[in-house]
């Protein structure tokens, strides 16, 4: 089933969402990878606001390419999600809601979505000029000397993702595998 979703959003928008499904999400996203993640947990640590609102927000972990002139951004492809699961629990128990990227999860990443009411959107991976086209305006807002991984505020349009861990406990990389092979039978 495909699903049309605008950020922020809430554990209802979500609800609907099993893995598998597609969305097209528009609204606001922020990028964010594994150096700004540790720069979010310092923050968090000495009691400091974090650089966006958490509160059903999305965040992609993409570290685009310089934009060519004319264009918004430069490819902006998913990177793997995995070097992120030490400090997603923590951001979906304080309201994130999307986190969107490639590859499979740990068991931690998977209970704090289930526990939040969140989902886990894979973007496809190698397809950083399709993903790019999605997003009609950047702006940094903050860790500039992070270079591609500073965080930026994304709005974004109809980009086409696909639910891999849903808010009820759905896995893709489980359920996809073992419906293949039933249907081998």
């Amino acid at each position: 089933m495909q699903h049309k979703l605008t950020t922020p959003v809430t554990r209802e928008d979500l609800a609907p969402l099993k893995a598998g499904d597609t969305v097209l999400l528009s609204g606001i996203v922020y990028t964010a990878r594994d150096a700004a993640h540790k720069r979010m947990m310092e923050l968090l640590d000495k009691g400091e606001e974090l650089p966006f609102p958490v509160e059903g927000s999305a965040l992609y972990y993409v570290g685009p390419t310089p934009e060519r002139p004319g264009e918004v951004i430069g490819s902006a492809g998913p990177t793997t999600s995995g070097r992120m699961d030490a400090y997603s629990p923590r951001l979906l128990d304080l309201g994130q809601a999307v986190m969107i990227g490639k590859g499979a999860r740990n068991q931690a990443v998977k209970e704090a979505a289930v526990r939040n009411g969140a989902v886990y959107l894979a973007a496809l991976g190698g397809a950083g000029a399709l993903m790019a086209a999605c997003v009609k305006e950047l702006e940094v807002i903050c860790w500039e000397d992070l270079g591609c991984e500073a965080v930026r505020r994304l709005k974004v349009e109809d980009m086409p993702l696909t639910v891999i861990l849903d808010p009820h406990g759905g896995d893709l990389y489980h359920s996809g595998p073992a419906a293949y092979l039933d249907s081998l039978n």
